[in-house]
C-alpha cells in the first residue's frame, strides 16, 4: 500500500518506517493513524521483514495527536463512536507488540503523548540529546492513562517514576531516560540511522524463527504467572528452532566465522 504520511522502504529485510509530516513534527492525524495500524497489523503476516525501524521525519519522533487537525476528533460523537476513533489508535501499540518483527525506534526531539506511546511500544530505543518525552495527555484535560503508556511505563521504571511523570506530565529528557533504561543508547543525529543499522544487523544474525520467537516470549515472560511458565515457554522456543532447517545453518555460520544464509520466507 502506498501512503500518504507513511514512509516505508524494505532494505535488506528491514523496514524503515518514517513518519512524514515534518512540518507539524509529525503529530498524529487521522489519516497517520490509519496508516500506521495498517502497516503494524500487516507485519503480522510478512515474512521479508524481520527487522522495524521506526522513526521521524524532520526535528522531532512524534508530538502526539494533531490538535489542529480536529477531522477525526471524537468530542462530539456518542459514546460508540468515540469508543471505536479510540480504538483506532489503540490498535496501533497492541500490533506493535503482536508482530513477530522487533522494532527500534529512533528518537530524535520529541516523542510526546502518542508519540511517547510509540516510543515505549517499541522494542528497543535510541534517542538523541534533544530527546523530549512525556505523557501529555494528562495536560490537555485527558487521563494520562492512553495508548498503552500506564502499562508500558510502570514495567520498564517502576510503579514510583511512572506515576511521577503520568501524574504530572512533565517532560523527561535522553539523559534521565538512559539513567531508567528506557532507552540504550544517546547519540547525535547525524549518527542515529548508523545506530539503528547497527542494531538491526546484529538482530539478522539470528535465525528468522529464533528472532521471532525471541520477541514472542519477551512479551509473554514480561505478565508470565512466574518462573515456571517463562521456563516452560523458553523450553518451548528451544526445541522449535532447533527442529527449524536454519538452526544448522546459524550453527555453520558461527563455526566459520561468517554471516548467516539463511531461507528467504
Amino acid at each position: 500500500m502506498t501512503y500518504e504520511h507513511l514512509d516505508v522502504v524494505v532494505e535488506n529485510e528491514v523496514a524503515w518506517a518514517t513518519m512524514n509530516r515534518p512540518e507539524r513534527l509529525n503529530a498524529l492525524n487521522p489519516k497517520m493513524v490509519d496508516e500506521l495500524r495498517d502497516f503494524f497489523v500487516g507485519l503480522y503476516w510478512r515474512r521479508d521483514v524481520r527487522v522495524v525501524v521506526l522513526r521521524g521525519a524532520g526535528r522531532a519522533f512524534c508530538a502526539g495527536l494533531d490538535l489542529k487537525d480536529r477531522s477525526g476528533s471524537n468530542a462530539q460523537a456518542g459514546v460508540g463512536e468515540s469508543l471505536t476513533g479510540q480504538r483506532k489508535i489503540s490498535e496501533i501499540v497492541m500490533a506493535m507488540r503482536r508482530c513477530p518483527q522487533p522494532i527500534i525506534a529512533c528518537i530524535d526531539g520529541a516523542a510526546s503523548g502518542g508519540g511517547f506511546a510509540l516510543a515505549l511500544a517499541s522494542d528497543v530505543r535510541i534517542a538523541t540529546p534533544t530527546l523530549k518525552m512525556n505523557a501529555a495527555f494528562i495536560r490537555i484535560g485527558l487521563s494520562a492513562c492512553d495508548i498503552g503508556v500506564s502499562y508500558f511505563l510502570p514495567r520498564m521504571v517502576g510503579s514510583s517514576v511512572a506515576a511521577e511523570y503520568m501524574l504530572t506530565g512533565r517532560f523527561m529528557g535522553a539523559e534521565r531516560a538512559y539513567q531508567l533504561g528506557l532507552i540504550s543508547r544517546i547519540v547525535e543525529p547525524e549518527a542515529l540511522e548508523s545506530e539503528a543499522r547497527a542494531f538491526a544487523a546484529d538482530m539478522l544474525y539470528a535465525t528468522p524463527l529464533g528472532l521471532r520467537l525471541t520477541k514472542e516470549a519477551l512479551n509473554h515472560a514480561i505478565d508470565a504467572n512466574g518462573l515456571e511458565a517463562a521456563i516452560a515457554m523458553e523450553d518451548r522456543n528451544q526445541i522449535l528452532c532447533v527442529q527449524d532447517g536454519d538452526f544448522s545453518e546459524g550453527v555453520r555460520a558461527f563455526l566459520e566465522k561468517r554471516v548467516p544464509d539463511y531461507r528467504r520466507g
